[in-house]
């Protein structure tokens, strides 16, 4: 769509009034989303919408603003507004868009805007028949569809001109168990950056089920022992623990004002030696990937922790001038009504060389993690706790029964040290994370984690 503007000359209007750097973001984007809630489809939306946002940076500080009237008109006076708000030295570069690099993007076998709604409808139908019958102490059923593709373009007053396309599918099931006065819930997702092949994948079917055997088994479940002792994390756990116990910590506009406990460490040990994290947005198909973050910066992989050592952070464009260094295409927005601000992608433990067996073998006593609830990080201390949405007691190095009701708290940078085993497996989960009063889609994968030591909130 800005193919037809003249960008130039949009951007030296925003830049009147001075500043550093400027950009015009466009996007224009569909979706669809059906639930099924109790047996009934409560809702069935399909919308599309389009936008522009004008950013400016002049003095490291950003004023932005945006419209959905888009033409060359409102552009320029949008351009107008956002020049006012900033005072400043004067661009005075060149700005020269005739080169536009459109990424590459990742392959959709079948695109959702070519399955019929009907198609889509009996996604949830089925899920929710399939969870019902599983056992009559299921007593609620949501199950929720979700599909988008989404334009996106940027240029700069750098001269740079992007163009990406995603098409995304979400889905998810949520159940709520049900004996006497015990209540349990069981829930299951599935998302990427892929079309509607991704139910070969796993089936509404096989989703249900596993969202309905959880929650009944947490029903029979006995109360999780409470204490400090050993805990495996499985890879089926997904991510939560990197993303909440050191992701969130490693955010530049965070660290870079000591609002992180990571803050000031480059260089130093922050994890054990058997710890590499990572920040991928090139993994194909995963739910935080894509060709070009909302800044234009190309998708990278960054190596945060090597080796237990603290590398570096994760950058967008603003709080890379801040630090002197390049953005890690890390800049990232909900929607063109809000400005970018540092986000993580998919972000990972790397796998090790234990087999993950022989990691539960090695357990006398402990608690097995399969599958986490959500969880909190206080940045500034590192201090987090988590959920246990599917727990199991460790012993004589074997998984035993059930406990329901358990959480994890501990400190980041205390609790990575005490990894003292690393599987050589690999398991994501997905989420949409928070922050700022934004939502972007996001992965986290981990292998299996033996954690020598950590506080279990449990019966006792």
């Amino acid at each position: 769509m800005l193919d037809g503007f003249d960008c130039a000359k949009i951007l030296r209007r925003a830049l009147a009034g001075g500043g550093e750097f400027a950009d015009i973001y466009f996007e224009e984007g569909a979706s669809t989303v059906i639930a099924c809630e109790d047996g009934k489809i409560e809702k069935v939306m399909a919308g599309a919408d389009r936008g522009v946002g004008i950013r400016v940076i002049s003095d490291l500080r950003t004023a932005y603003a945006f419209t959905n009237d888009v033409t060359e008109t409102a552009l320029l006076s949008l351009a107008e507004t956002v020049s006012r708000a900033v005072k400043g030295k004067m661009f005075e570069g060149a700005i020269d868009l005739r080169q536009k690099t459109v990424g590459s993007g990742f392959p959709i076998l079948l695109p959702p805007t070519g399955v019929a709604l009907q198609d889509k409808v009996a996604t949830v139908t089925t899920a929710d028949r399939t969870a019902r019958g599983v056992d009559p102490r299921i007593r609620q059923v949501t199950a929720v569809y979700r599909d988008g593709t989404l334009k996106a373009q940027v240029v700069n007053s750098l001269g740079e001109f992007t163009e990406s396309f995603r098409t995304g599918t979400v889905f998810m099931v949520q159940v709520v168990a049900a004996d006497g006065n015990l209540i349990q819930t069981g829930y299951e997702p599935l998302g990427g950056f892929r079309g509607f092949e991704i139910f070969q994948q796993k089936s509404p079917e096989e989703l249900a089920l596993t969202a309905a055997k959880r929650g009944l088994m947490m029903l029979g479940a006995r109360k999780a022992p409470g204490g400090m002792m050993p805990v495996v994390l499985s890879s089926e756990a997904g991510g939560t623990m990197v993303h909440e116990a050191i992701g969130h910590g490693l955010e530049a506009d965070l660290a870079l004002t000591g609002m992180s406990v990571y803050s000031g460490k480059i260089g130093l040990e922050v994890a054990s030696p058997l710890v590499t994290v990572i920040d991928d947005a090139t993994i194909p198909n995963a739910r935080g990937s894509f060709s070009f973050d909302d800044e234009g910066t190309p998708g990278q992989r960054t190596v945060l922790v090597e080796n237990g050592i603290l590398k570096g952070y994760l950058y967008d464009r603003l709080n890379a001038m801040k630090d002197g260094c390049k953005s890690t295409g890390n800049g990232r927005r909900e929607s063109y009504q809000a400005k970018p601000i540092v986000r993580m992608s998919n972000t990972l433990i790397a796998p090790g060389a234990t087999p993950p067996e022989e990691i539960i073998k090695g357990v006398a006593q402990g608690l097995f993690v399969r599958n986490m609830g959500g969880g909190q990080v206080n940045t500034v201390n590192g201090n987090f706790v988590f959920e246990v949405s599917e727990g199991y007691l460790i012993e004589n190095g074997r998984v035993t029964e059930p406990v329901r009701g358990a959480t994890l708290t501990g400190n980041g940078p205390e609790v990575l040290k005490k990894i003292t085993m690393v599987g050589n497996d690999l398991g994501f989960g997905i989420g949409t994370c928070g922050k700022e009063g934004q939502g972007v889609p996001v992965s986290d994968a981990q292998p299996t984690l033996l954690i020598s030591g950590i506080t279990v909130g449990g019966a006792a």
